[in-house]
């Protein structure tokens, strides 16, 4: 009987892993989702220099004046700290590393006149 009890508990505990694996990629997905209808607007608002793109893989608001940028910006950092997050946990990395490097490949492939922050921090238009 401990045996049967055993197994079912394991089974369970192996059902419930799954589960989580599943919602964990959709919720991964409905997050890459929402970033991708969201890059339009932050790439109009980046091109009239009310966001940058910062050495830490995050939007930084340059222009608060601007309608909005704020919480869009805000909105795009915590869909940003998701993806790297899951992406450490896939690498075996640091969500930071993860983060610093994507920084580098989104200036390094930024148009002209898109702010971008280098490694020491200092600011400047593309």
């Amino acid at each position: 009987m401990k045996t049967i009890l055993a197994r079912l508990l394991f089974a369970a505990i192996l059902l419930l892993g799954c589960t989580a694996n599943v919602r964990a990629a959709d919720d991964l997905a409905a997050v890459k989702a929402a970033m991708a209808q969201r890059l339009p607007k932050l790439d109009a608002l980046k091109a009239a220099g009310a966001l940058g793109e910062n050495n830490a893989g995050l939007l930084e608001v340059r222009d608060a004046k601007a309608a909005g940028v704020a919480t869009l910006a805000a909105e795009e950092n915590k869909d940003r700290t998701t993806v790297y997050a899951a992406l450490a946990k896939q690498t075996g990395t640091s969500a930071d590393q993860v983060a610093r490097a994507r920084a580098k490949k989104i200036a390094e492939i930024s148009p002209k006149g898109v702010w971008v922050q280098d490694d020491k921090g200092a600011w400047a238009k593309k």
